[in-house]
């Protein structure tokens, strides 16, 4: 009777410590599970409506919903995508061209800007733009107001997120226009200090911007 007994109850707590490691084991895996990052739906840049979205990340989010937006469609063309209700013009990435590059102006420097696109649609080479655009600076045909931004969103791959409209690895840059200005006049190094540092480029010259490349972090 005893030995009955006995083995009742060693069963018994064999049942409870396999309980107690299923349990266990549930917990864990399905902490495991929980933690496994969600991997991203990435998909083409294929349609106006993804160049669209993508190009919008480059204007500062409040502005997104009311920038004007250009630039080529999916066919070629030179188009309004929508227009806008505030100050910003949105430029879309050009779907003929490698990678990604889309950016964001202030609408006072879009005369400046249509003027260089003008340009290379009749075949001039950037040293052409740069010296004509120089010149129509200088007679006051044209002009860029001090410290008018572009902000550019960048990257080599052609893939987004359509959650979030962010484009895979890209990352942003900021270029701020200062007429004129010279590294004497602002400071500034002709140079970056280091790879998130703001420098002067093309210093003395109409285009002469303060360069800001803010670090990637992935």
């Amino acid at each position: 009777m005893k030995r009955i007994i006995t083995a009742i109850v060693f069963a018994g707590m064999l049942i409870s410590c396999n309980s107690s490691n299923n349990t266990k084991k549930a917990k864990q895996e399905t902490t495991v599970t929980d933690a496994t990052p969600i991997k991203k739906q990435l998909k083409k840049i294929d349609t106006d409506a993804a160049l669209m979205a993508t190009a919008l990340m480059a204007a500062p989010e409040e502005s997104r919903a009311g920038a004007k937006v250009i630039g080529y469609n999916m066919a070629g063309e030179f188009v309004t995508f929508r227009e806008g209700t505030n100050e910003f013009i949105v430029l879309v990435d050009d779907p003929k061209k490698d990678g990604f590059n889309a950016a964001c102006y202030h609408k006072d420097l879009e005369p400046f800007m249509a003027r260089g696109r003008a340009l290379r649609a009749e075949g001039k080479s950037m040293q052409e733009i740069f010296a004509i655009r120089g010149a129509e600076m200088k007679s006051g045909k044209l002009n860029i107001p001090t410290g008018a931004t572009l902000h550019i969103y960048f990257g080599n791959n052609t893939q987004y997120d359509p959650e979030t409209s962010m484009v895979d690895g890209a990352r942003f840059r900021y270029v701020v226009y200062m007429p004129w200005a010279t590294s004497a006049s602002t400071g500034l190094p002709k140079s970056p200090i280091a790879p998130n540092h703001p420098w002067i480029m093309n210093p003395g010259t109409h285009r002469a911007h303060i360069m800001i490349s803010p670090l990637h972090l992935d």
